[in-house]
């Protein structure tokens, strides 16, 4: 990811998030998303943090899913608190990062009432939805 400006090239970057937000977020059960720019509540979501990256899947694919809503809008809110951050949405493509999801998944995850969700979020289909919230 490169821009050109005047003949030199910057390379993008992602923000990341400050180290005691994601500290917050792996202390956390769940965090707050609101997706797309639309009015509308907050979801309760189970998220995890993975070098220093914020990692969140779905657990339900239905049409009007808020993974729905960020593959066609990008961009939402991410609640951690009391704190409310802008953010975007990346689909993740990489293998080598969803395997260490799924680790990060079944770590933070792992009470009898919760382990049977966090196995069913490292299954194909809603590891296929693995989503990436980057500060915007």
């Amino acid at each position: 990811m490169a821009d050109q400006d005047e003949g030199v090239t910057r390379m993008k970057t992602k923000r990341c998030f400050p180290d005691d937000v994601l500290a917050a977020i792996h202390k956390a059960l769940v965090i707050g998303i609101r997706a797309g720019s639309k009015p509308h509540r907050f979801i309760a979501v189970w998220a995890v943090v993975v070098e220093k990256r914020v990692f969140v899947r779905s657990w339900s694919h239905k049409p009007n899913s808020w993974h729905r809503v960020f593959l066609e809008e990008p961009r939402g809110t991410m609640q951690v608190g009391n704190q409310e951050f802008a953010i975007r949405t990346v689909q993740t493509r990489s293998d080598r990062l969803k395997d260490a999801v799924n680790r990060a998944y079944l770590e933070k995850y792992k009470t009898p009432g919760s382990i049977k969700y966090a196995r069913d979020l490292c299954r194909a289909k809603s590891r296929a939805t693995t989503t990436e919230l980057i500060l915007r």
